[in-house]
């Protein structure tokens, strides 16, 4: 017999992404025997390295939090040892304090669901943007106020569907629903998993659709059509303003979010050009874009400020301008972003200037999403192949 052998592992059920965060558990093995307990920290793959917690903020804190539990995990191990009632199949609950109780002892509570789902969040939400962040608090507020499930034994596959039945009524979109709510509490109870608090996920069992109802080609206007909205001469004030935020929008790629900051103090003149930097409000990554002429004439028009009314009022009225053009499509603000994309795409803009412009932090996001080409353009193309072949 040897000497049990701690070691800190990262991912071992490889959950973790790029964007979502896997769980660090300590491995102790002994006589060939492994057991591995949930350590409670959880992290990015790049902010684990070498048994590390690097690259955030709190790097300090979550170590040192590891370092305590290891501490504690050894103490419990060599107390075991010297009292020769050591177990490896059965020091993992006592080092969690999770272990069975005797007859006679109260077992703890489990936290009360709401408590728990805002403890991860608060967690989770750290380091994030004001943007990401709010969507947590969406959610969190949306599931209290359903009160379809009060208690961890409620999170069954018949309520999760029940939660999907009331995010239909919701009126949501398929995206919308697994992005903004589903996501959100599938991780909490992978959190809630790994901490012992449940044995099984039910999203294992329950398809929930993920993908976007419509193509993003099909969420674009075309040259013509945005040509149609600015030849409009609305009567109303604020009629006038969504179609001016519109066009902007249209020859910028600015999101809802990145418009409401935009701040004309920032533009720079080069070659001539006015050039706008900034970043992102939902994921902080870089965007720089020249102000085409249109862009321009708008800003020009309201002394250099633009006309930010609510997102919920600029739909509605682009819903009003979309008839009066004659476009039968459900535009909304962020039908802009996706028409300056393919715009751009479709006028021999490469990818990588277009990932730029539209704050992407690779150019895979803007080809999966955007870098779609109209049907005149393919036509365009092969039409000039077919003119040098002749």
């Amino acid at each position: 017999m040897g000497t049990p052998i701690f070691k800190l592992v990262f991912d071992r059920k490889k959950r973790a992404s790029a964007t979502k965060e896997g769980s660090v558990d300590l491995r102790i093995t002994y006589d060939r025997i492994q057991r591995h307990v949930a350590t409670g920290v959880r992290c990015l793959p790049k902010q684990w390295r070498n048994g590390s917690v690097v690259n955030r903020m709190d790097a300090i804190d979550m170590q040192q939090t590891l370092d305590t539990f290891v501490a504690k995990a050894r103490r419990i191990v060599n107390e075991q040892m010297q009292a020769g009632t050591f177990d490896i199949l059965t020091i993992c609950p006592l080092i969690s304090g999770k272990q069975k109780k005797e007859a006679g002892e109260k077992v703890p509570a489990k936290p009360p669901l709401m408590q728990f789902l805002n403890e991860r969040a608060t967690i989770r939400k750290y380091g994030l943007t004001k943007d990401s962040q709010e969507r947590y608090d969406r959610f969190l507020r949306w599931f209290e106020q359903w009160g379809g499930m009060q208690t961890f034994g409620d999170i069954t596959e018949i309520n999760v569907l029940k939660m999907d039945e009331a995010l239909v009524e919701k009126k949501l979109k398929q995206n919308s629903k697994w992005n903004n709510y589903h996501r959100f509490f599938n991780s909490f109870i992978l959190d809630a998993i790994d901490e012992g608090l449940m044995n099984k996920n039910p999203y294992k069992r329950v398809h929930i659709d993920k993908e976007q109802e419509t193509d993003p080609l099909e969420r674009c206007l075309t040259k013509e059509e945005v040509d149609r909205i600015a030849q409009l001469d609305p009567t109303t004030d604020y009629l006038r303003h969504a179609q001016d935020l519109f066009i902007f929008q249209s020859f910028t790629g600015l999101s809802y979010i990145d418009l409401s900051a935009f701040d004309a103090n920032k533009l720079r003149i080069i070659n001539g050009q006015y050039v706008y930097s900034g970043k992102r409000g939902k994921t902080n990554a870089k965007f720089t874009f020249m102000l085409m002429q249109p862009a321009l004439n708008v800003l020009k028009k309201y002394g250099w400020k633009l006309p930010i009314m609510s997102n919920q009022k600029y739909n509605d009225r682009l819903k009003i301008l979309a008839v009066m053009a004659g476009i039968n499509k459900p535009i909304s603000c962020h039908w802009a972003r996706h028409t300056c994309a393919t715009l751009l795409v479709n006028n021999g803009v490469t990818e990588e200037i277009v990932s730029k412009v539209l704050g992407h932090k690779s150019t895979k996001i803007t080809r999966q999403v955007y870098a779609k080409l109209l049907d005149e353009t393919v036509a365009d193309a092969m039409s000039r192949v077919e003119a040098r072949l002749q």
